[in-house]
């Protein structure tokens, strides 16, 4: 198995995760950690730690198990009355077993009479059916919302969305913040030049122009695609330049694969010098481990640990970022009542 590149020498996961200042050096008003509750659901208990660690406080304990038949059981083992409660759950496969255990944490929580619920996902799942694009279909995106409100979650805080009309599906408010940040202060770090941001879709262009303008006003250029059905897509030309520089594809989320290796070939054969490609959720169902280690063509693949990366998936030109800092602040913020995006200004 190739080792993981840990990005920044030193830095665990690419970003350093340093806690908040401690309890006796913050102002009188920020001292009470006593209502902040912080549960992980099964899905990725390791950047809940992490998130934790950045907020000087522990990680609550749920004692969780599934009965014969797959039924999951959730007990919250502490007292939660009159609580700020934060549950971290990415809806990542098994998208099912996931979203309904954050349900049924969400439902013994309004039972145990917590006072806000906030539903925290690194990565919302069922997000790409955002709309009806033909007849007879379901909106799932707008589906997951409804269940998450009639659950009873107060407040949702997500990471990248889909497309940015998710967050008016929710009756309740849903604070959005982006992987962008982290991203972009890596590739701060690196010494390229004449490098150029590239939206693998016209669909992507407005998150890889606010990309690009994070990073230090970089040119854009858009590869002009056209999907022939769902995980198949087929890349036609690029509008930009692109010969010899450094090509970063930004994306929110790398399932198959497709979108971002048909658009690298498409680079490479426009004369892009490398392709990196910068994403945020590793979603990585097959063949994306084939696609992304495909000889030549990307001299990194940047993503961060909104979904966990098992062992078996790690490859060498692989680089994992932690967003804990940026959803440890976020969380900070909702539970003190001050804005949450005015981190991104």
């Amino acid at each position: 198995m190739a080792s993981l590149r840990e990005g920044i020498p030193g830095l665990h996961g690419g970003e350093e995760v340093k806690a908040r200042p401690q309890h006796h050096d913050l102002p009188r008003e920020r001292q009470d950690h006593g209502r902040l509750r912080l549960f992980s659901g099964s899905a990725n208990p390791r950047l809940t730690r992490e998130i934790a660690a950045y907020l000087g406080i522990p990680d609550s304990v749920v004692v969780r198990k599934s009965f014969a038949d797959g039924e999951l059981y959730v007990q919250i083992q502490e007292s939660i009355r009159g609580c700020d409660v934060f549950l971290v759950q990415p809806t990542c496969a098994p998208v099912n077993d996931h979203l309904m255990e954050l349900l049924i944490m969400v439902d013994a929580c309004r039972r145990a009479s917590a006072r806000q619920i906030t539903a925290v996902m690194p990565y919302y799942g069922y997000a790409r059916a955002d709309r009806k694009t033909a007849g007879r279909e379901s909106i799932t995106a707008k589906l997951v919302a409804n269940l998450l409100v009639q659950a009873g979650v107060s407040r949702v805080l997500a990471v990248d969305l889909h497309s940015a009309q998710i967050q008016g599906y929710f009756d309740i408010p849903c604070d959005h913040i982006y992987g962008a940040s982290v991203l972009v202060d890596y590739l701060n770090t690196r010494q390229w030049k004449d490098y150029v941001v590239v939206s693998p879709d016209v669909g992507g262009v407005a998150r890889a122009r606010a990309f690009a303008k994070r990073f230090n006003d970089a040119p854009l250029a858009i590869i002009d695609k056209r999907r022939a059905s769902h995980n198949v897509a087929e890349s036609l030309t690029v509008i930009g330049d692109v010969a010899g520089r450094t090509a970063i594809l930004v994306d929110d989320m790398i399932d198959t694969g497709g979108t971002i290796h048909q658009g690298a070939r498409l680079l490479k054969a426009q004369g892009a010098r490398t392709v990196i490609a910068c994403v945020t959720h590793p979603v990585f169902s097959p063949p994306a481990l084939e696609r992304l280690q495909e000889p030549g063509l990307f001299e990194e693949v940047v993503v961060t640990n909104s979904i966990p990366i098992r062992p078996e998936q790690y490859f060498s030109q692989l680089t994992v970022l932690s967003i804990a800092n940026v959803m440890g602040e976020a969380i900070w913020r909702i539970h003190e009542e001050s804005s949450v995006s005015s981190m991104f200004r």
